[in-house]
């Protein structure tokens, strides 16, 4: 859709400079217009009766959706175009969640429907208000049914036009009028939504300053809104009154540190709470926790990692051995060493910590994984010792903590930040740029990329901000997270970002009660099918996939201002097969939808026992095994106003769900042909099937995994 400068034509003439789609522009004067075919002398003979076409609008449900202005409509067809027909009466028509029943007559058949143009006016005295129109349904006198998807805001007085809703690629368009009408869309679309660069090294992001600056259509809903701030306002307030605030000291008493939130608590925060010393749920962390993508299988141990047979003979027992269990694959490795060299700030006017550890990981025949080892800097030496489960109980404890330190860095800043939302804004920068309405992976796509604008520009308003969160609570800032992000990018694979090559490569298919692994590929095929069924309808074979010169714009765009065009990255430039769309479909909709509910939805369950998941690290890490005291390490974990101004990003993020859509519910119909309607249909279903199968596994486990239950997994990156 896109809106056009209004041309009055005559009534009849086919007002051809007017057949553009989704673009705004303010209106223009009135300009006396004659159609091309009446230049060229062809002229419809007018039947004695009139033609009458009948026409549905329906208006979205959600609030404020209704408007007072005037709305008329214009269709235009391959023979010529209706007169502008008035749709709406001020305040029962076009109001919220209405279905409106008009007839537009015509003084002669205007042959298959290409286009319908909207025109919103002003009506007497009332201010303008905006307009959600869902969709437009035109019936022909000869019963033909046609679709216009429109699913917008449609703002200030202007004239929109949307093209009938069947997907097409640019080689489907046969007639001028929807060539022409591609093309001025792509052409607004380009002006109207650009790239920026945020940071040096780190993906480009859309050329949006504020909230404020957002158009309508990539806003959160009212709803929506209202949730989120409301919530973040209530728990930094309820912070504030406990005084939590306001004390940039130690906390007394560990049991302290659940008061921050103590209305909040579910069964997952009190277990990690009765559960966070124990080396089990450690290791289960690694698994099943909000950061499930570190552990890799390790067959020999590295060389800075000196562990020997002596270290871990006790942990192991004495039935088996170190070079038995590398044999075995049972041994595994978590390697922080991209936190090497992460510059850090001061919060309340001490400096902060970051190292770089090793951990040893082992899973017992039971199926439990354990830390074997644990080094807290890459390089090996007298200073830096290696930790073990027989040390004394708070060294051990401080041990792993500075490890889940370390996790709380690499999962917000990479796992969190930027393979999901900084990959998930810039495919909707591409898709809103590249491809039209029209377009099939336009059409299966936008669903998937819901909100993922408007959350990243209040992420860098409110917490990468100059003076944000990450400089006010996180021991990185905003200078170490830019550093951080750089080096992660440079790093960063297209195997890293599709489920299946990643399980494999950081050999990890044999793992036990590894049901991130397990729910994750589960969906990765269930979308993967889906999206094969959409490809294969519209791209008969790898030609015309090579052909789609929209499509290889937007891959393109992706390479480029995503992934910074590193060859390194394995990231394709360009499409030349209809299995490599397919993949990379695949990836797009997993990384949006399943990854980012992964290592989203738990933040704040597993976060709330700060210990647990802490921003920072008031005093450098142990150089010897030196006995360490509750007191001390109370005093090196986040002091009491560190934790509640993080814990109340954590319970915004991990809590919000209002204006929810579960992956695969598609409210908006989009596609309009019954092929990809079936195809939506078989996803739903295999989703049903998925979520039986985890229900049924979750019902027998102490901990149960839900972070990718599928009626919990939002088809985009909204939150």
């Amino acid at each position: 859709m896109f809106v056009s400068p209004v041309h009055h034509a005559k009534a009849g003439s086919p007002d051809l400079s007017s057949a553009f789609s989704g673009l705004y522009l303010p209106r223009s004067p009135e300009i006396p217009y004659v159609g091309k075919m009446e230049q060229a002398g062809i002229f419809c003979s007018k039947p004695s009766d009139p033609v009458i076409y009948k026409v549905r609008v329906t208006t979205g449900q959600g609030l404020l959706t209704g408007t007072f202005d005037i709305v008329s409509i214009t269709l235009v067809g391959t023979n010529g175009e209706s007169p502008k027909q008035l749709l709406n009466r001020a305040g029962i028509s076009c109001s919220r969640g209405s279905v409106d029943n008009q007839e537009v007559a015509c003084d002669y058949d205007l042959g298959p429907v290409l286009l319908i143009r909207l025109h919103k006016d002003p009506y007497s005295f009332f201010p303008e208000s905006s307009w959600f129109c869902s969709s437009v349904q035109v019936t022909s006198p000869q019963g033909e049914c046609y679709h216009f998807p429109c699913y917008q805001w449609i703002e200030g007085y202007c004239t929109i036009s949307l093209r009938e809703g069947s997907a097409k690629t640019p080689s489907d368009d046969t007639h001028y009028l929807q060539r022409r009408h591609r093309r001025e869309e792509l052409v607004m679309r380009h002006s109207k939504y650009g790239w920026k660069e945020y940071l040096p090294g780190v993906p480009w992001c859309a050329d949006i300053d504020t909230a404020l600056s957002l158009e309508y259509n990539l806003q959160y809903s009212f709803p929506k809104a209202t949730a989120f701030f409301g919530r973040g306002t209530v728990a930094m307030f309820e912070a504030k009154v406990k005084g939590f605030l306001d004390k940039p000291f130690s906390w007394g008493k560990l049991e302290d540190i659940r008061k921050v939130f103590w209305f909040y608590h579910t069964p997952v925060t009190e277990y990690v709470f009765n559960h966070w010393k124990e080396d089990e749920f450690f290791g289960y962390q690694y698994l099943n926790g909000i950061n499930p993508v570190m552990i890799q299988k390790c067959s020999r141990i590295p060389d800075n990692f000196p562990v020997t047979q002596e270290m871990v003979a006790g942990s192991l027992g004495e039935y088996t051995s170190l070079q038995e269990e590398l044999k075995r694959g049972t041994i595994f490795l978590a390697d922080y060493k991209i936190l090497e060299g992460i510059p850090t700030v001061q919060l309340n006017g001490k400096r902060q910590y970051i190292t770089a550890p090793l951990c040893l990981l082992h899973q017992k025949p039971t199926g439990e994984v354990i830390p074997l080892a644990i080094q807290l800097r890459q390089h090996p030496g007298p200073q830096n010792p290696i930790f073990l489960p027989t040390d004394d109980e708070w060294i051990w404890m401080l041990a792993k903590t500075w490890v889940r330190n370390s996790e709380f860095h690499t999962h917000e800043a990479i796992t969190h930040l930027l393979r999901s939302h900084l990959m998930a804004e810039v495919f909707s920068v591409a898709t809103l740029r590249q491809l039209p309405m029209c377009h099939p992976l336009y059409k299966l796509l936008i669903p998937h990329l819901r909100y993922s604008v408007h959350i990243n520009v209040l992420a860098r308003t409110y917490l990468t901000n100059q003076g944000g969160i990450f400089d006010r609570a996180i021991a990185t800032g905003r200078q170490g997270l830019a550093v951080l992000l750089k080096k992660a990018l440079e790093t960063l694979t297209y195997t890293d970002l599709c489920l299946p090559d990643d399980i494999e490569a950081r050999g990890v298919s044999s793992l036990q009660n590894y049901y991130y692994r397990d729910d994750g590929l589960k969906i990765w095929d269930a979308i993967e099918s889906f999206v094969a069924g959409i490809v294969e309808l519209y791209y008969q074979n790898n030609l015309s996939v090579q052909r789609d010169y929209e499509l290889q714009a937007w891959i393109c765009d992706i390479f480029s201002k995503g992934f910074l065009a590193k060859r390194s990255s394995g990231v394709p430039s360009s499409i030349r097969s209809v299995p490599e769309l397919t993949k990379f479909l695949t990836m797009v909709i997993f990384t949006c939808s399943a990854q980012h509910a992964a290592v989203n939805s738990g933040q704040f369950e597993l976060g709330a026992f700060m210990p647990n998941l802490p921003s920072s690290m008031r005093k450098p890490p142990p150089q010897l095994k030196a006995p360490v005291t509750l007191e001390e390490f109370l005093d090196i974990i986040p002091e009491m106003n560190t934790t509640s101004q993080v814990l109340s990003i954590l319970w915004v993020l991990g809590n919000e769900d209002f204006d929810m859509k579960p992956l695969g519910q598609y409210h908006e119909e989009h596609f309009t042909e019954e092929e990809p309607k079936q195809l939506i249909k078989a996803f739903q279903a295999r989703l049903e099937h998925i979520s039986e199968e985890i229900k049924q596994r979750n019902a027998s486990l102490a901990l149960p995994y839900t972070y990718l239950y599928p009626p919990n997994v939002e088809n985009s990156t909204a939150i």
